[in-house]
Protein backbone atom coordinates (compact mmCIF):
# COMPACT_ATOMS: atom_id res chain seq x y z
CA UNK A 1 0.00 0.00 0.00
CA UNK A 2 1.47 3.41 -0.95
CA UNK A 3 2.40 5.67 1.95
CA UNK A 4 -0.44 8.12 1.19
CA UNK A 5 -3.08 5.47 0.51
CA UNK A 6 -5.90 5.55 3.06
CA UNK A 7 -6.40 2.46 5.21
CA UNK A 8 -9.74 0.63 5.25
CA UNK A 9 -10.25 1.96 8.78
CA UNK A 10 -9.81 5.54 7.57
CA UNK A 11 -12.24 4.94 4.70
CA UNK A 12 -14.77 3.72 7.27
CA UNK A 13 -14.23 6.87 9.32
CA UNK A 14 -14.93 9.08 6.31
CA UNK A 15 -18.08 7.10 5.47
CA UNK A 16 -19.39 7.40 9.03
CA UNK A 17 -18.81 11.16 9.00
CA UNK A 18 -20.57 11.56 5.64
CA UNK A 19 -23.50 9.29 6.52
CA UNK A 20 -25.70 11.92 8.23
CA UNK A 21 -25.41 14.15 5.15
CA UNK A 22 -26.77 11.32 3.03
CA UNK A 23 -29.56 9.97 5.26
CA UNK A 24 -30.94 13.44 5.96
CA UNK A 25 -33.30 13.08 2.98
CA UNK A 26 -35.05 10.15 4.68
CA UNK A 27 -35.56 11.77 8.10
CA UNK A 28 -35.80 15.54 7.55
CA UNK A 29 -39.08 17.24 8.40
CA UNK A 30 -39.32 18.43 4.80
CA UNK A 31 -39.27 14.91 3.35
CA UNK A 32 -42.75 13.48 3.83
CA UNK A 33 -44.55 16.73 3.06
CA UNK A 34 -42.64 17.16 -0.21
CA UNK A 35 -43.18 13.56 -1.32
CA UNK A 36 -46.88 13.91 -0.54
CA UNK A 37 -47.11 16.69 -3.13
CA UNK A 38 -46.28 14.14 -5.85
CA UNK A 39 -48.62 11.48 -4.49
CA UNK A 40 -46.26 9.50 -2.26
CA UNK A 41 -48.18 10.01 0.97
CA UNK A 42 -47.01 6.91 2.83
CA UNK A 43 -43.56 6.93 4.43
CA UNK A 44 -42.63 3.45 3.19
CA UNK A 45 -43.64 4.32 -0.35
CA UNK A 46 -41.60 7.53 -0.25
CA UNK A 47 -38.54 5.70 1.08
CA UNK A 48 -38.51 2.82 -1.38
CA UNK A 49 -39.36 5.05 -4.32
CA UNK A 50 -36.87 7.79 -3.47
CA UNK A 51 -33.94 5.44 -2.90
CA UNK A 52 -34.64 3.25 -5.94
CA UNK A 53 -35.73 5.98 -8.39
CA UNK A 54 -32.23 6.22 -9.85
CA UNK A 55 -32.76 2.70 -11.24
CA UNK A 56 -35.91 3.79 -13.09
CA UNK A 57 -39.41 2.36 -12.70
CA UNK A 58 -38.21 -1.09 -11.69
CA UNK A 59 -40.39 -3.72 -10.05
CA UNK A 60 -40.34 -4.91 -6.44
CA UNK A 61 -37.92 -7.76 -7.11
CA UNK A 62 -34.89 -5.62 -8.00
CA UNK A 63 -35.72 -3.13 -5.22
CA UNK A 64 -35.92 -5.83 -2.55
CA UNK A 65 -32.74 -7.44 -3.87
CA UNK A 66 -30.82 -4.16 -3.85
CA UNK A 67 -32.03 -3.18 -0.36
CA UNK A 68 -31.36 -6.73 0.95
CA UNK A 69 -32.70 -6.81 4.51
CA UNK A 70 -36.09 -5.15 4.00
CA UNK A 71 -39.19 -7.34 4.02
CA UNK A 72 -39.97 -8.09 0.33
CA UNK A 73 -43.70 -8.08 1.12
CA UNK A 74 -43.47 -4.45 2.26
CA UNK A 75 -41.62 -3.57 -0.94
CA UNK A 76 -44.32 -5.28 -3.01
CA UNK A 77 -47.00 -3.31 -1.16
CA UNK A 78 -45.68 0.00 -2.52
CA UNK A 79 -43.63 -0.85 -5.65
CA UNK A 80 -44.60 -0.58 -8.51
CA UNK A 81 -47.73 1.31 -7.36
CA UNK A 82 -45.49 4.29 -6.53
CA UNK A 83 -44.60 4.64 -10.21
CA UNK A 84 -48.27 5.04 -11.12
CA UNK A 85 -48.36 8.09 -8.84
CA UNK A 86 -45.02 9.72 -9.62
CA UNK A 87 -42.33 9.10 -12.22
CA UNK A 88 -38.79 8.32 -11.11
CA UNK A 89 -37.78 11.72 -12.53
CA UNK A 90 -40.36 13.47 -10.34
CA UNK A 91 -39.17 11.54 -7.30
CA UNK A 92 -35.52 12.39 -7.91
CA UNK A 93 -36.40 16.07 -8.34
CA UNK A 94 -38.31 16.06 -5.05
CA UNK A 95 -35.42 14.30 -3.32
CA UNK A 96 -32.96 16.97 -4.47
CA UNK A 97 -35.29 19.70 -3.27
CA UNK A 98 -35.52 18.03 0.14
CA UNK A 99 -31.72 17.90 0.37
CA UNK A 100 -31.48 21.57 -0.56
CA UNK A 101 -34.10 22.72 1.92
CA UNK A 102 -33.05 20.47 4.80
CA UNK A 103 -29.32 21.19 4.54
CA UNK A 104 -29.89 24.93 4.26
CA UNK A 105 -32.25 24.89 7.24
CA UNK A 106 -30.00 22.70 9.39
CA UNK A 107 -26.64 24.27 8.62
CA UNK A 108 -27.66 27.87 7.91
CA UNK A 109 -26.65 30.08 4.97
CA UNK A 110 -23.20 30.98 6.32
CA UNK A 111 -22.12 27.33 6.55
CA UNK A 112 -23.78 26.34 3.26
CA UNK A 113 -21.93 29.14 1.44
CA UNK A 114 -18.62 28.76 3.31
CA UNK A 115 -15.15 28.00 1.98
CA UNK A 116 -15.13 24.89 4.18
CA UNK A 117 -18.24 23.59 2.44
CA UNK A 118 -16.67 24.14 -0.98
CA UNK A 119 -13.47 22.37 0.07
CA UNK A 120 -15.39 19.42 1.54
CA UNK A 121 -17.53 19.16 -1.59
CA UNK A 122 -14.47 19.10 -3.85
CA UNK A 123 -12.79 16.36 -1.82
CA UNK A 124 -15.92 14.21 -1.57
CA UNK A 125 -16.64 14.62 -5.27
CA UNK A 126 -13.12 13.47 -6.19
CA UNK A 127 -13.59 10.27 -4.20
CA UNK A 128 -17.08 9.69 -5.60
CA UNK A 129 -15.89 10.21 -9.18
CA UNK A 130 -13.18 7.61 -8.58
CA UNK A 131 -15.87 5.22 -7.35
CA UNK A 132 -17.80 5.80 -10.58
CA UNK A 133 -15.09 3.87 -12.41
CA UNK A 134 -15.75 0.83 -10.20
CA UNK A 135 -19.43 0.11 -10.88
CA UNK A 136 -19.14 -3.62 -11.61
CA UNK A 137 -21.28 -5.68 -9.23
CA UNK A 138 -22.73 -2.56 -7.56
CA UNK A 139 -26.16 -1.98 -9.15
CA UNK A 140 -27.65 0.54 -6.72
CA UNK A 141 -24.47 2.58 -6.71
CA UNK A 142 -24.19 2.42 -10.50
CA UNK A 143 -27.72 3.80 -10.86
CA UNK A 144 -26.91 6.79 -8.65
CA UNK A 145 -23.55 7.29 -10.35
CA UNK A 146 -25.43 7.81 -13.62
CA UNK A 147 -27.32 10.85 -12.30
CA UNK A 148 -26.23 14.39 -13.11
CA UNK A 149 -24.17 16.21 -10.52
CA UNK A 150 -25.75 19.24 -8.83
CA UNK A 151 -23.93 22.57 -8.93
CA UNK A 152 -24.21 24.05 -5.43
CA UNK A 153 -21.41 22.84 -3.11
CA UNK A 154 -23.70 21.64 -0.32
CA UNK A 155 -25.65 19.53 -2.83
CA UNK A 156 -22.41 18.28 -4.35
CA UNK A 157 -21.42 17.12 -0.86
CA UNK A 158 -24.81 15.45 -0.38
CA UNK A 159 -24.66 13.70 -3.76
CA UNK A 160 -21.09 12.54 -3.17
CA UNK A 161 -22.07 11.25 0.28
CA UNK A 162 -24.94 9.35 -1.33
CA UNK A 163 -22.68 7.80 -3.95
CA UNK A 164 -20.04 6.74 -1.44
CA UNK A 165 -22.72 5.36 0.87
CA UNK A 166 -24.35 3.26 -1.86
CA UNK A 167 -20.91 2.11 -3.06
CA UNK A 168 -20.23 0.83 0.44
CA UNK A 169 -23.73 -0.60 0.75
CA UNK A 170 -23.40 -2.71 -2.39
CA UNK A 171 -20.03 -3.95 -1.16
CA UNK A 172 -21.54 -4.85 2.20
CA UNK A 173 -24.25 -6.90 0.51
CA UNK A 174 -21.58 -8.72 -1.49
CA UNK A 175 -19.80 -9.54 1.77
CA UNK A 176 -23.04 -10.78 3.35
CA UNK A 177 -23.89 -13.01 0.40
CA UNK A 178 -20.35 -14.38 0.23
CA UNK A 179 -20.48 -15.25 3.94
CA UNK A 180 -23.90 -16.89 3.62
CA UNK A 181 -25.56 -14.38 5.96
CA UNK A 182 -29.30 -14.06 5.39
CA UNK A 183 -31.10 -10.73 5.58
CA UNK A 184 -32.62 -11.62 8.96
CA UNK A 185 -29.30 -12.90 10.33
CA UNK A 186 -27.77 -9.58 9.35
CA UNK A 187 -30.46 -7.64 11.20
CA UNK A 188 -30.54 -9.79 14.33
CA UNK A 189 -26.77 -9.80 14.74
CA UNK A 190 -26.73 -6.04 14.15
CA UNK A 191 -29.26 -5.61 16.95
CA UNK A 192 -27.14 -7.87 19.13
CA UNK A 193 -24.19 -5.48 18.87
CA UNK A 194 -26.14 -2.91 20.89
CA UNK A 195 -25.37 -0.21 18.32
CA UNK A 196 -29.01 0.30 17.41
CA UNK A 197 -32.32 -0.80 18.90
CA UNK A 198 -33.87 -4.02 17.66
CA UNK A 199 -37.27 -2.31 17.57
CA UNK A 200 -35.96 0.30 15.13
CA UNK A 201 -34.41 -2.32 12.86
CA UNK A 202 -37.54 -4.47 12.87
CA UNK A 203 -39.98 -1.64 12.21
CA UNK A 204 -37.86 0.24 9.71
CA UNK A 205 -37.26 -2.94 7.69
CA UNK A 206 -40.94 -3.91 7.77
CA UNK A 207 -40.82 -7.22 9.68
CA UNK A 208 -43.61 -8.34 12.01
CA UNK A 209 -43.01 -9.40 15.62
CA UNK A 210 -43.56 -13.02 14.61
CA UNK A 211 -41.09 -12.79 11.72
CA UNK A 212 -38.52 -11.12 13.95
CA UNK A 213 -38.92 -13.77 16.65
CA UNK A 214 -38.44 -16.48 14.03
CA UNK A 215 -35.29 -14.71 12.86
CA UNK A 216 -33.98 -14.59 16.42
CA UNK A 217 -34.64 -18.31 16.87
CA UNK A 218 -32.78 -19.04 13.65
CA UNK A 219 -29.78 -16.97 14.71
CA UNK A 220 -29.77 -18.71 18.10
CA UNK A 221 -29.85 -22.12 16.41
CA UNK A 222 -26.89 -21.11 14.26
CA UNK A 223 -24.95 -20.08 17.35
CA UNK A 224 -24.70 -16.42 16.37
CA UNK A 225 -26.65 -14.91 19.29
CA UNK A 226 -28.19 -15.72 22.62
CA UNK A 227 -31.62 -14.43 23.64
CA UNK A 228 -33.00 -13.89 27.15
CA UNK A 229 -36.58 -14.32 28.29
CA UNK A 230 -37.38 -10.74 27.23
CA UNK A 231 -36.11 -11.37 23.70
CA UNK A 232 -32.98 -9.23 24.09
CA UNK A 233 -30.21 -10.67 21.91
CA UNK A 234 -26.47 -10.70 22.53
CA UNK A 235 -23.67 -11.83 20.26
CA UNK A 236 -21.90 -15.10 20.91
CA UNK A 237 -18.18 -15.40 20.20
CA UNK A 238 -19.07 -16.86 16.81
CA UNK A 239 -21.47 -14.00 16.10
CA UNK A 240 -18.91 -11.43 17.20
CA UNK A 241 -16.30 -12.96 14.91
CA UNK A 242 -18.76 -13.02 12.03
CA UNK A 243 -19.68 -9.36 12.49
CA UNK A 244 -16.04 -8.34 12.77
CA UNK A 245 -15.08 -10.25 9.63
CA UNK A 246 -18.02 -8.76 7.71
CA UNK A 247 -17.17 -5.20 8.72
CA UNK A 248 -13.50 -5.70 7.86
CA UNK A 249 -14.39 -7.15 4.46
CA UNK A 250 -16.82 -4.28 3.82
CA UNK A 251 -14.10 -1.77 4.72
CA UNK A 252 -11.71 -3.46 2.31
CA UNK A 253 -14.28 -3.43 -0.49
CA UNK A 254 -15.10 0.24 0.09
CA UNK A 255 -11.73 1.95 0.48
CA UNK A 256 -10.51 2.10 -3.14
CA UNK A 257 -12.28 5.35 -4.17
CA UNK A 258 -10.65 7.24 -1.28
CA UNK A 259 -7.22 6.66 -2.83
CA UNK A 260 -8.15 9.50 -5.20
CA UNK A 261 -7.74 11.99 -2.34
CA UNK A 262 -5.16 10.07 -0.32
CA UNK A 263 -4.77 9.73 3.41
CA UNK A 264 -4.37 13.45 4.03
CA UNK A 265 -7.40 14.25 1.87
CA UNK A 266 -9.48 11.74 3.82
CA UNK A 267 -8.37 13.18 7.14
CA UNK A 268 -9.16 16.69 5.93
CA UNK A 269 -12.57 15.63 4.58
CA UNK A 270 -13.50 14.04 7.90
CA UNK A 271 -12.31 17.15 9.75
CA UNK A 272 -14.37 19.45 7.53
CA UNK A 273 -17.57 17.42 7.51
CA UNK A 274 -17.68 16.39 11.19
CA UNK A 275 -19.22 19.67 12.42
CA UNK A 276 -21.71 19.64 9.52
CA UNK A 277 -22.78 16.10 10.38
CA UNK A 278 -23.03 16.79 14.11
CA UNK A 279 -25.34 19.72 13.41
CA UNK A 280 -27.45 17.80 10.88
CA UNK A 281 -27.82 14.84 13.26
CA UNK A 282 -28.85 17.05 16.18
CA UNK A 283 -31.26 19.19 14.15
CA UNK A 284 -33.04 16.25 12.54
CA UNK A 285 -33.03 13.57 15.24
CA UNK A 286 -31.16 11.09 13.07
CA UNK A 287 -30.51 7.56 14.37
CA UNK A 288 -27.07 7.26 15.98
CA UNK A 289 -24.83 4.24 16.20
CA UNK A 290 -23.93 3.75 19.86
Amino acid sequence: MPNDAPSPDLGRTVWSVLEPIHILVYFASEAQARYATIGLEHRAMAYFASRSAAMGAVGPGPVAAAFYNFNPEVVRSVIPHAWSLASPEDVLHARSEIAEQALRRSLGPETVDSAEMREAADLARSAALAAAGLVHGRPLFAAHAGLEWPEDPHLVLWHAATLLREFRGDGHIAALVSAGVSPMDALVTHAATGEIKASFLRKSRGWSDEEWDAGVRGAVERGLVTADSEGTVSLTDAGRTLRSDLESRTDELSVEPYAAIGRKGCERLAELVSPFSDTVRAENNLPVRQ
